[in-house]
């Protein structure tokens, strides 16, 4: 007789190994587009995206750490480093103008506006609540 369970087991494995890979994918790529898009956050994607990866491919997870662009996001939040002042400055002047270009180009409900604008509030606030980091020259 063949045991059933055990290779079970092993298909259910290897699903979630290539569920958890293909979800880190899709997140890196949401991430990617929250970089142009301020509305949309990247760290967050990319922290999900590194948790996916830690399951699905170690291999993965290394490339995003040492990654030279989206590794800076996950190792400034991971290592609890922060952010530098120029880095604030610019997310917080591209936040802005995107906000506003969208708000009043775009939109026209006063509701819808509102929103935008409160996001750019938050965004704003919680981008000054983060730690700043000395520039390293």
């Amino acid at each position: 007789m063949t045991d059933f369970s055990n290779q079970k087991k092993i298909e259910l494995a290897g699903f979630y190994r290539y569920f958890y890979l293909v979800s880190g994918i899709l997140l890196v790529a949401i991430g990617v587009i929250g970089i142009f898009l301020p509305i949309l956050p990247t760290t967050i994607f990319l922290i999900l995206a590194s948790a996916c990866f830690v399951k699905g491919s170690p291999k993965a997870n290394e490339w995003l750490r040492n990654h030279k662009i989206l590794g800076q996001y996950l190792k400034n939040y991971q290592d609890k480093t922060g952010l530098s002042i120029k880095s604030k400055i610019i997310n917080i002047v591209l936040l802005w103008s995107m906000i506003l270009i969208s708000a009043f180009l775009f939109v026209e409900e006063l509701y819808i506006r509102l929103i935008l604008i409160g996001i750019a509030v938050g965004v704003t606030v919680h981008l000054l609540m983060v730690k700043t980091k000395k520039e390293s020259d």
